[in-house]
């Protein structure tokens, strides 16, 4: 599977493994929906053993595994990570984003989680100090879950296309 262009129409979810913390839970909720889940990483991780899981392994390097996934998801594919810039790459191709706390990253929501982004780092770099983010509890994973679930049959439903008249 991997370096073919998918095809199949299904939807599959990828998985941005570095310090992702709802690892498990998305293997659970593809395994009861028979999504295949693509798991990117730049060295190698444990899996369960599952048809449906497949382990990726790419060069080690800054945005690797991001370019890896930002090239191969295709609209109404899932994509987990809480990299904003690869969120925002993906989004812009019709796929649907969450983050590991639950939250959506869609068209509505990028534009001000890159905003946010910059505006952090533009502070750090100006040798500010910037507070961390709160510490992933059960309900963030409880919040990942519904809304992984919820993306997933919002994914899964066919899209009506507008439909093309021929000329006059």
């Amino acid at each position: 599977m991997i370096g073919l262009r998918h095809s199949s129409g299904m939807t599959r979810i990828f998985i941005d493994s570095d310090a992702c913390p709802v690892k498990d839970e998305v293997y659970r909720v593809a395994g009861r929906y028979g999504l295949h889940t693509l798991v990117v990483a730049n060295r190698m991780i444990a899996l369960p053993d599952s048809p449906l899981i497949e382990r990726v392994v790419v060069e080690a390097g800054p945005d690797v595994a991001d370019d890896w996934i930002a090239e191969r998801s295709v609209e109404n594919d899932i994509v987990i990570t809480a990299d904003i810039p690869l969120a925002a790459r993906c989004v812009e191709k019709g796929v649907h984003v969450l983050d590991p706390k639950g939250r959506v990253l869609d068209g509505d929501a990028i534009g001000m989680a890159l905003a946010m982004r910059n505006l952090m780092t533009d502070l750090r770099s100006a040798g500010m100090m910037t507070p961390g983010g709160a510490a992933f509890g059960k309900a963030d994973r409880s919040r990942f879950l519904s809304a992984l679930d919820t993306l997933v049959n919002k994914a899964r439903k066919p899209r009506l296309r507008p439909m093309t008249l021929p000329p006059d």
